[in-house]
């Protein structure tokens, strides 16, 4: 029951793009992706990506630890406030976004239609990922252990270095590879504030929608393919990265 279920609802899809991309060739598909707007639109997203992860390992963790570690007032709203992302319809977030970074924006940042603006955008709807991976091991972490490295003389950066940041590795690694997905394939917080400027600000995700309204489902599905397999790679990896330090660990 459970593998008809897996079938029906990821396989079967999966299978069906993978045949429309392929649908006019191999000389087709590669044409479609090697079409220098698609390959525009696909770097940006891919090195986006990458770079907003990368922020969200750090600034996500230290969100979480100030979270666990730190009492402050308004620390239940910032906690309520982190899952916001998450309750929020992706175009209400565009809204949202373009509205604060915008033309006439309350802070005076006006990055709307530049590629700091995909940046921002991919930020805005990752960030929780990392948080709500890492808080729950915070929470579980067993305080003495530090406490018994400090007694013999290690020193914050070492505790930090030896004991607190393996332990957490596996959820830091768990909430940029949720990340990255998510970013690869983020459409609604986009389409508003990045202008959706070919070989400029089009991310990918705005690409294919773009080729579906001119009727070019093969290219859509092609590059869609590949955005696919770029997550798959990455998921793969980091995978890879857990197994090989549990065997380590162990």
């Amino acid at each position: 029951m459970l593998g008809i279920y897996l079938t029906v609802l990821v396989l079967l899809p999966v299978a069906a793009l993978l045949a429309k991309s392929g649908s006019g060739g191999t000389s087709a598909f590669w044409r479609e992706i090697s079409n220098p707007e698609a390959v525009a639109a696909i770097k940006l997203t891919l090195i986006v990506s990458a770079i907003v992860v990368t922020i969200n390992a750090v600034f996500g963790t230290l969100v979480a630890w100030v979270l666990v570690r730190d009492e402050f007032r308004g620390k239940k709203i910032v906690n309520a406030l982190i899952d916001l992302p998450f309750a929020l319809p992706t175009i209400v977030a565009g809204v949202v976004l373009l509205a604060l970074y915008g033309k006439d924006s309350p802070i005076g940042i006006d990055v709307a239609f530049t590629r700091a603006s995909v940046g921002l955008a991919l930020l805005f709807v990752t960030l929780p990922f990392v948080v709500r991976s890492v808080q729950p091991v915070l929470l579980g972490l067993d305080l003495a252990m530090e406490e018994a490295a400090a007694s013999l003389g290690a020193g914050p950066l070492t505790v930090l270095r030896r004991i607190v940041l393996p332990t957490l590795a596996p959820a830091i690694i768990s909430g940029v590879a949720l990340s990255f997905a998510r970013a690869i394939g983020e459409y609604g917080s986009l389409v508003l504030i990045t202008g959706n400027l070919p070989f400029k600000t089009e991310a990918g995700s705005v690409y294919i929608f773009g080729q579906i309204q001119n009727e070019n489902l093969a290219a859509a599905a092609a590059v869609s393919v590949v955005l696919l397999l770029a997550a798959l790679l990455v998921l793969a990896l980091l995978g890879f990265a857990l197994r090989r330090r549990s065997r380590h660990v162990l």
